[in-house]
């Protein structure tokens, strides 16, 4: 959770969207308070009692727990659970379509068309499989992983806490 400064620091704002990281504007006096759409943002203005304040964190980090969603930026950085990776352009064509349904089914059609209009002119069944196979592997190390809806297509969602990867202690 991060404390920012509105509209001081603007730039601090716009890394907490990006990275997912829960933040609460303090807004400066006479400034105009911001559009707060994101469940992982809100805001207060100073000056706030502590009990005020408290109760926004609170309950801001328990809107950030229950509403974890990942983030695809336009360089094919995909940001989620506190981690982030890099994937190639024909995977971000096809993890924007999984973001943005994110936990819901995506019909293979609608992933194939999206390797149409990427780099494969006609692709196959098999390039589809291919390019799925190699983003779960990559997905774990995020704490997401793509399931089979069997006849349907494909859906982005967390792990579990049971398939989670152990990490090494530092």
């Amino acid at each position: 959770m991060k404390f920012v400064r509105w509209p001081a620091q603007a730039d601090l704002r716009s890394h907490c969207k990006r990275e997912g990281i829960p933040c609460l504007l303090v807004v400066e006096g006479g400034a105009e308070p911001p559009l707060c759409s994101d469940p992982r943002e809100d805001w207060v203005r100073a000056p706030i009692s502590r009990a005020d304040l408290e109760a926004r964190v609170a309950t801001l980090r328990h809107r950030a727990r229950s509403r974890r969603t990942p983030v695809l930026d336009s360089s094919g950085t995909l940001y989620f659970d506190a981690q982030w990776i890099t994937i190639s352009s024909t995977q971000t064509e096809l993890m924007g379509l999984f973001v943005e349904r994110f936990e819901s089914v995506v019909p293979r059609q609608e992933l194939r068309q999206r390797l149409v209009t990427s780099a494969l002119s006609n692709p196959t069944r098999n390039s589809l499989d291919l390019h799925i196979m190699r983003l779960r592997r990559r997905l774990v190390s995020v704490n997401l992983a793509i399931r089979t809806a069997w006849g349907r297509g494909y859906l982005l969602e967390p792990l579990t806490p049971s398939e989670k990867p152990v990490r090494p202690l530092p």
